[in-house]
């Protein structure tokens, strides 16, 4: 009796275990969807596109007060589906997009690189300043850089954008750095998938004395052109 029991109670732990694993399926092809095409992918679209178009505009603004152009390059882009699912998983998230468009900053993601670290904050200033756009949050990996050695001033913000004819606010991730921190972050990159694990630690070792590197010739940029600007 007892092993019918148990039989039983096997096979509804392999039934629920099926019907689990298609939920999860069902979800992964929903998400997959709605982050490759959909509505969502437009108003990305726009909304990337709106605060490319406020960079330039805060650009030109700064590049009168200074007489050099601020921001060197700007790019802007949608997280693919395979990054989102990787970023969920590291999370111990599910597979959903509700949870993604909480739990993930940067689904939505800009760009911009400045010429020195007091850009960051200029840029930074001015961004807040606009009506249309409303900071949720700011984390500041220059001033506190990560344990890694990453550097970059990440604005997570709101921007608001006409949407059949109506307002809607969306979230993006507004990342800003030096062009040194940017090569570090892109190198870093590259170099954490190929990482073993015996090598590791000192690998890592190595790119924060190289982030450190970068930092002080940051500042020693910064300060040979504020002396520049005095004369």
């Amino acid at each position: 009796m007892n092993s019918c029991i148990a039989v039983r109670d096997g096979q509804k732990f392999i039934f629920t275990r099926i019907g689990d694993e298609k939920q999860k399926v069902k979800k992964q092809d929903q998400l997959k969807e709605i982050l490759t095409d959909s509505e969502f992918t437009m108003k990305g679209s726009c909304a990337i596109s709106l605060l490319l178009t406020k960079l330039d505009i805060v650009n030109t603004i700064l590049m009168i007060e200074s007489g050099r152009s601020v921001i060197q390059q700007k790019t802007g882009r949608l997280k693919s589906y395979d990054s989102v699912c990787k970023k969920l998983e590291k999370k111990g998230l599910e597979p959903d997009f509700n949870i993604a468009l909480e739990k993930i900053n940067d689904l939505i993601g800009v760009r911009a690189i400045c010429a020195y670290v007091d850009d960051i904050y200029k840029v930074a200033a001015l961004i807040e300043r606009q009506k249309d756009i409303r900071i949720i949050k700011t984390k500041d990996y220059i001033r506190e850089p990560k344990k890694s050695g990453y550097q970059s001033l990440h604005l997570i913000l709101e921007a608001a954008i006409s949407f059949q004819s109506e307002t809607q606010w969306i979230k993006i991730e507004l990342q800003l750095r030096t062009a040194a921190m940017d090569y570090w972050a892109s190198l870093d990159h590259q170099l954490r998938y190929k990482r073993g694990r015996k090598e590791a630690q000192l690998i890592d070792e190595e790119l924060q004395q190289c982030a450190a590197m970068i930092s002080s010739l940051d500042q020693k940029m910064l300060k040979i052109r504020k002396k520049i600007d005095k004369i």
